[in-house]
Order: C-alpha cells, then sequence, then structure tokens
C-alpha cells in the first residue's frame, strides 16, 4: 500500500456509465442510468432520453426547480431510494462561487452527481518543534463510515452559510473548539476528488483548513458523532495513512497533502513529484465527455470568508 493507492481510491469512476444531467443544455451532473429509469415517473420535472437526462426547461427559475426537485428527492426517499436524509439543502452549481441553479437535499446529490463542496480541518499543536495532529474516531453508529479515523472536523458545505462560518459551526460541534478559537483556522487550498459509488457519482471538493492549537487544548465531540480523539505524531499519521485504510477515505487527501507541506512525504523527488500531481486528478470527471459543456470548477473560492 502507499499514498498513491489512498488517492486512487478517491478516483476511481467510469463515466460511460452515466448519462450528464443538464440544465438549459449545460452538464450538471452525472446519472446512473438506473435512476434515470426512475425519474421517468415525473416528466413534467425531468426529461430523460437515452443519451442525457434534462430538467424541464419549464422550470426556469431557481425557486421553481428547487421545489419540483424536492417533491421528487423526497418521494424517492420514502421509497427507500436515498437514504440517510440530512435535512440540508446542497447548491447546484458549477463553481462554489457561482451562483446555484437550484437547490436540492444533500442525500440525493450523489444519486445526480453534482459537485458537492466541503470544509476539512487539520487540528495541528506545535510542540518543542514537533508538529502533531489531532485525530477523531468517528462513532460506530454513524452511517457513513462509522468508526473510521477523520480529522479534528469536517462536514459538508449546506446553501446559506460561507466557508470559515462552517468551519467554526463544524470545529464547535465536533471537537468543542472555542468560536473565537475556530476563527483563526487557516486556508490552506482545495482539493478535489471524483468517486464513483453504489449510489452515484460524488465529484467533490474540499476546502483544507489549518487550524493551530494551544497545548493544553483537549477536543471534546458535542454531537454525537466522534467517539474518540488521539493527539498523533506525523510519523504516525503517516505510517496509517500509506499503509491502512483505517482512515476515512477522503481524509487521506487532506494529510497526504499536510504531510507533503510539512516535508514528510518521504521517497525520492519524482515520486513526490507523482503523488502531487495525483493530488490534482479529481477534476477528470469534470474535463470528460466534453461534448455537455461545463464550466471550469478551479475558479478560486473566497478564501476564510464567513
Amino acid at each position: 500500500m502507499s499514498y498513491l493507492d489512498r488517492i486512487a481510491a478517491c478516483n476511481r469512476f467510469d463515466l460511460s456509465r452515466f448519462l450528464p444531467f443538464l440544465v438549459d443544455g449545460v452538464r450538471y451532473g452525472w446519472v446512473l442510468p438506473e435512476f434515470a429509469r426512475l425519474l421517468r415517473r415525473w416528466p413534467t420535472v425531468f426529461h430523460v432520453a437515452a443519451d442525457a437526462v434534462s430538467l424541464d426547461p419549464r422550470l426556469d427559475d431557481c425557486h421553481r426547480r428547487s421545489e419540483a426537485v424536492a417533491e421528487v428527492v423526497a418521494r424517492l426517499a420514502e421509497e427507500g431510494v436515498i437514504r440517510g436524509w440530512r435535512g440540508e439543502n446542497y447548491p447546484v452549481a458549477l463553481a462554489y462561487d457561482a451562483p446555484a441553479t437550484f437547490e436540492i437535499e444533500r442525500a440525493a446529490v450523489p444519486h445526480f452527481g453534482f459537485r458537492a463542496w466541503g470544509v476539512h480541518v487539520n487540528g495541528l499543536v506545535r510542540r518543542g518543534g514537533e508538529t502533531l495532529v489531532w485525530v477523531g474516531q468517528r462513532a460506530a453508529d454513524k452511517e457513513t463510515f462509522p468508526a473510521m479515523l477523520d480529522h479534528l472536523a469536517a462536514g459538508g458545505q449546506p446553501v446559506g452559510i460561507g466557508l470559515l462560518d462552517n468551519v467554526v459551526k463544524e470545529c464547535g460541534e465536533e471537537a468543542g473548539v472555542p468560536p473565537e478559537l475556530a476563527r483563526r483556522a487557516r486556508y490552506v487550498r482545495k482539493l478535489h476528488y471524483c468517486c464513483e459509488t453504489p449510489t452515484g457519482l460524488k465529484p467533490d471538493t474540499i476546502f483544507v483548513y489549518d487550524l493551530e492549537l494551544p497545548e493544553d487544548f483537549i477536543p471534546s465531540n458535542t454531537d454525537g458523532e466522534v467517539e474518540r480523539f488521539f493527539l498523533w505524531t506525523l510519523d504516525e499519521v503517516a505510517d496509517v495513512v500509506a499503509n491502512t485504510t483505517r482512515f476515512k477515505p477522503n481524509c487521506n487527501l487532506v494529510l497526504i497533502d499536510l504531510l507533503r507541506r510539512e516535508q514528510r512525504l518521504g521517497g525520492d523527488p519524482d515520486e513526490r513529484q507523482r503523488i502531487v500531481d495525483a493530488l490534482d486528478v479529481g477534476l477528470a470527471c469534470d474535463r470528460s465527455r466534453s461534448q455537455f459543456p461545463a464550466k471550469d470548477q478551479c475558479e478560486d473560492a473566497k478564501k476564510g470568508t464567513g
């Protein structure tokens, strides 16, 4: 096993299995044919053709689209097709800072293959010239990735909240970090990945933050989603990431980038460059099947805005 294996695990997909999802002729997502067949039941909302699924053009503004799609998604959730209801709306957009063409319940996003955004926070402690990392273990009853290792805090980016405000919210809920301390988090970079799952495609973007914490701060979970925390050296993090699958898969991308920035990747220069290059492959699902236009998702987000 290796860092490259961890990166590859987050970027396994076959777009030939998917149909593009279009709004006004522009591709926003990818849909599996079996899910597209279910959408045929709502012909006033979706047009399902052999080569694409389109939103009905008569739904011509964000509000009308959101309402129409919400009714379908709620019905599919009642039928057990869409599971893990979150009660959070995500924007359907071409870039983080682009207007949403409509909003949709978070649990439905992978079924439509829409890009989703989230924040991940490296909780760091600088002690005597050494960098330590707070590692959380997810609760055993979490619906997704139960009992796996995770960051100090992380969460999806719902409608109506800025990036830094989301960092503050997630740090408070997951690790008991006071808001005034969480607001010191420093934006580092974006990471993209694209992974095929049984429910659909996940072309996701992570906004990475570093938060340096006092030596005497001890994380304490408040929302029941984290079972315990560990304070690890970078060498311990590197060993677990490279040689096991204990971390939630997308956390590996953030931690590999942290190890790169802390100059702890090891290996020869060529190997390190392959790792750096591999961290950027996650936009491939936006560059493929180019007959369906989509704007570049690489526009800079508003760094650290609340």
